[in-house]
C-alpha cells in the first residue's frame, strides 16, 4: 500500500480518537483544525504544485460560506443541496477570477488575486440585504443530527478525509504531474504543446471548489458567517501554514495548519498581538526553513541515508 495512504489512515484513526478524551474544547479546536487542513491543502494545489502564490484564496472560502448560508437560511433549500451547491458557487467564482489572474505571472498574479479577494470582501461587507453586511448572518442551523459538538466533529472528519483523499489522487494523477511541470519550467512545458494557462485555470478553479467546501463546513461548525472570514489576513495565515509545513509535500499544509491553529489558541490566551507572532514565524521560515518542516526533515533523512551508504561502501572497500 502507498506510504501516503498509510499515513493518512493513521492520521484518520488519531483524529477519530480525540472525542474520547472528554474535552469539548479540544474537540471544537480539532474541528477547526480539520476544516483548516482542507482549506490549506486546497491553497497548496496552487502554491506547492502550480507555483502560483494567491493572496485572495480566503475569498473563495467566504463565497462557499456565504452561498451555503444564503441557500439554507434565505432560499430555504435542503441542507444537502446547500452543502453541495456552495462549493460549486465558489468554483464558478474561482473560474471567473482565475480567467483574469492567470494572464499575469509572479508578483502581478499575486497582487491581482489580492485585489479580487478585497472585492469579494467588499461585496460581503456592503451588501447588507443579502449578506447581512458587517453584522454577518447568524443562527444558520444545520439538521438536528449535526447540532452536537461530537457529531459535528465526526461529520467534519468524514468530509475532510474524503476530500483530502480526492485532492491526493488529483496531485498524484497525470494532471498533478503536469502542474508540477508548469511550476518547474512553464516555458518548456508550453513548448512541448501543453496549454499552461488552461491547466492553471483548472487548478485555480479546483482550489476554489475545495475552499468552498471548507467554507460550508465551517458554517456547519460555528452556525454563523462574517466578512472578517474573507480578510487578506486569513489568506496570509493560510500561506504561512503551507510554507511552515512544507509546500512541496502533500501533508505539509496539514501539519502547518495544525501547528498554527494550536499555536494561535495558546498564544492568544496570553498575548494580544497574534499578527506580530505570525509575521515573525513567516520571516523566520523564509530565512531559515524555506522548505518547511517536512521539507527539511526529508533533506536530513536523505543526507543520513547517503552517509550510511557512503560508510557501507567504505567498509566494503576496506
Amino acid at each position: 500500500m502507498n506510504k501516503g495512504i498509510l499515513i493518512g489512515i493513521g492520521l484518520l484513526i488519531l483524529f477519530g480518537l480525540f472525542p474520547l478524551t472528554g474535552s469539548l474544547y479540544y474537540v471544537y479546536l480539532n474541528t477547526e483544525v480539520l476544516i483548516t487542513i482542507l482549506f490549506a491543502i486546497s491553497l497548496n494545489l496552487l502554491v506547492g504544485y502550480t507555483g502560483l502564490f494567491s493572496l485572495g484564496h480566503a475569498g473563495f472560502f467566504g463565497v462557499g460560506a456565504y452561498a451555503f448560508s444564503i441557500f439554507l437560511k434565505k432560499v430555504g433549500l435542503p441542507f444537502w443541496g446547500c452543502f453541495l451547491l456552495a462549493p460549486l458557487v465558489a468554483a464558478v467564482a474561482a473560474a471567473i477570477v482565475g480567467f483574469f489572474c492567470i494572464r499575469l505571472t509572479k508578483i502581478y498574479f499575486t497582487m491581482l488575486t489580492l485585489a479580487f479577494g478585497q472585492i469579494i470582501w467588499a461585496v460581503a461587507f456592503k451588501w447588507n440585504s443579502l449578506t447581512g453586511g458587517d453584522s454577518g448572518m447568524r443562527n444558520i442551523m444545520p439538521p438536528d443530527f449535526l447540532l452536537g459538538i461530537n457529531e459535528t466533529y465526526y461529520f467534519a472528519l468524514f468530509v475532510v478525509a474524503i476530500l483530502t483523499f480526492v485532492l491526493f489522487k488529483i496531485t498524484c494523477s497525470p494532471f498533478g504531474l503536469i502542474l508540477k511541470t508548469t511550476r518547474e519550467n512553464p516555458n518548456r512545458t508550453e513548448f512541448i504543446g501543453i496549454n499552461v494557462k488552461r491547466y492553471h485555470l483548472i487548478a485555480f478553479t479546483l482550489a476554489g471548489f475545495f475552499a468552498g467546501f471548507a467554507g460550508a463546513l465551517y458554517i456547519v461548525s460555528i452556525h454563523a458567517v462574517f466578512p472578517d472570514m474573507i480578510l487578506t489576513r486569513k489568506s496570509v495565515e493560510l500561506l504561512v501554514m503551507c510554507i511552515l509545513g512544507g509546500m512541496y509535500n502533500f501533508l505539509g499544509p496539514a501539519l502547518g495548519a495544525a501547528i498554527i491553529i494550536f499555536l494561535n489558541s495558546f498564544i492568544t490566551s496570553y498575548f494580544e498581538y497574534w499578527s506580530v507572532i505570525l509575521g515573525g514565524i513567516l520571516a523566520f521560515l523564509l530565512f531559515f526553513f524555506p522548505d518547511g518542516i517536512l521539507g527539511i526533515t526529508a533533506r536530513v533523512l536523505e543526507r543520513y541515508r547517503e552517509k550510511r551508504m557512503t560508510n557501507a561502501l567504505s567498509g566494503e572497500c576496506n
